[in-house]
């Protein structure tokens, strides 16, 4: 049964194929079987997993199911569960047991999923490898020896090896998108606003959103439609009706027109990369859409931009795991001043600690106009490009990220090279935009994704654009040797 799909798992408990308690039960048992060499879940939540699909064969017996009804999904250890650690991958919080739901937990437990546990994380959401992690990295399924990219490589890995059919991730910079590429699942990124930050415990607020992972575009269109919506506890949350993904997957691409930007097709992308992504939209063509060259030339400050904006929040927000009211505290402070340096010299690792820095040295008196006044007017910039390419085109497409997964320790301690990771990435969040990525082929043993961008609201589009796609080919229905 771990070779299906979430649709296809939610047509079986619906014919009585099987129960949820036996599905729990398989994918527990793959998790027990194949999470130690890669590292994917920090806790698995076994029994109350039991428990919730219990209560789901329950409720299908009344008649009560939904499409999610009985599915297994693990969520990114950044999501509040109530009663379960939440740790975003940190020493900071590895003692913290949340005391509610996030909404987006809370919803898809309204929906009848069930949560096998918490997936590994780069600590507190900020890297591209998954290496970052106070509980170690996170390995490629395509490769052990590869990283998963990053930050929601638990959750991509997960759903690669086949641990679990679907999970949540976040996306603050590509990281949604881009482990999903890196590990040949599918992923999307919302428009900023329509799915609640309540309980998903903030790097930047505001670029942070919380999207699906998941083997295809029609899997991540039923977690969508069950994660999105107006949340009155988020006041950055968006009154919009949701549309019914699953149900508009099937429209069909004649007429559509594919920007493809030219500065996405250049300089640092590899090649063999190249070839592949060519390939993939020389399949639209065929499926009846139209490219169209466009140009986002300020794409090239997205990084700088975001390595200004992203930190600054990122130093406001974790002001507040000082030692004193829950998370790391260390032993036997002199006094309060010592509490709060040593407790979070402690609590934070290397790389948290490098953007707290660079964040609040951007925000200080003589600097901020300087910086971060700049960086936001840059991505006023990189906004009014994508509104001018919207003009000409329905969606954009290019290259999720500009190589294959790359190995373990290969980047992390030059951060220069690891943040190019997230070259084509980034813009989309300055931006606001929706993104998704999909499987479109492989650099050896290496997955390749392509990346989807939609203007906003538009995630019913880019879901439409990748089934489509997944359709006629077979690159989502591949996986990973051994697993």
């Amino acid at each position: 049964m771990h070779h299906k799909t979430i649709v296809q798992l939610s047509a079986a408990l619906a014919a009585g194929e099987c129960s949820s308690e036996e599905l729990t039960r398989a994918f527990l048992e793959r998790i027990e079987r194949f999470n130690p060499p890669l590292n994917a879940f920090i806790t698995v939540t076994a029994e109350s997993a039991l428990a919730q699909a219990r209560a789901a064969d329950q409720r299908r017996r009344r008649g009560e199911a939904q499409p999610l009804t009985g599915v297994p999904i693990a969520h990114k250890d950044i999501f509040c569960t109530d009663g379960v650690r939440t740790s975003c991958g940190s020493r900071m919080l590895d003692p913290f047991i949340a005391p509610y739901d996030a909404t987006v937990v809370e919803r898809l437990a309204a929906a009848g999923a069930v949560m096998l546990g918490k997936t590994n994380l780069d600590e507190f959401a900020m890297g591209s490898s998954n290496e970052t992690s106070f509980y170690g990295p996170v390995r490629n399924p395509w490769d052990l020896e590869a990283v998963p990219g990053g930050s929601s490589g638990g959750s991509a890995a997960a759903v690669a090896a086949r641990l679990t059919p679907g999970a949540t991730g976040t996306d603050t910079g590509g990281s949604i998108r881009q482990p999903a590429a890196l590990c040949g699942i599918t992923g999307i990124k919302p428009t900023y606003g329509r799915v609640s930050r309540w309980g998903m415990i903030a790097y930047a607020s505001s670029l942070d959103q919380g999207g699906p992972l998941a083997r295809t575009a029609a899997d991540c269109a039923l977690l969508l439609g069950a994660m999105a919506g107006f949340d009155p506890s988020d006041s950055t949350s968006v009154d919009r009706p949701v549309p019914d993904y699953a149900t508009l997957l099937d429209r069909p691409l004649a007429g559509l027109k594919i920007g493809l930007p030219k500065e996405y097709f250049g300089e640092g992308l590899d090649s063999a990369v190249a070839q592949v992504v060519e390939e993939a939209i020389a399949e639209y063509r065929r499926l009846g859409a139209e490219t169209v060259e466009v140009s986002l030339p300020n794409s090239a400050l997205a990084i700088p931009a975001y390595y200004v904006i992203a930190p600054a929040e990122c130093s406001s927000n974790l002001a507040r795991f000082d030692g004193v009211r829950y998370g790391h505290r260390c032993e036997d402070p002199k006094d309060l001043l010592d509490l709060y340096t040593r407790s979070r010299a402690e609590g934070f690792g290397s790389e948290v600690k490098r953007r707290i820095l660079v964040g609040t040295f951007v925000l200080s008196a003589g600097y901020y106009d300087a910086y971060y006044l700049k960086a936001q007017q840059i991505r006023r910039l990189i906004s009014d490009d994508f509104r001018r390419a919207f003009e000409q085109v329905d969606v954009i497409a290019g290259p999720t990220s500009p190589t294959v997964a790359f190995n373990l320790g290969e980047k992390v301690d030059d951060p220069i090279t690891m943040y190019l990771s997230d070259i084509y990435t980034i813009a989309v969040n300055l931006a606001g935009l929706p993104g998704l990525s999909m499987p479109v082929g492989f650099v050896g043993q290496r997955p390749v994704g392509l990346q989807l961008i939609g203007n906003y609201f538009a995630e019913d589009r880019l879901l439409n654009v990748a089934h489509r796609y997944q359709q006629t080919t077979d690159w989502h229905e591949r996986s990973p040797a051994g697993f």
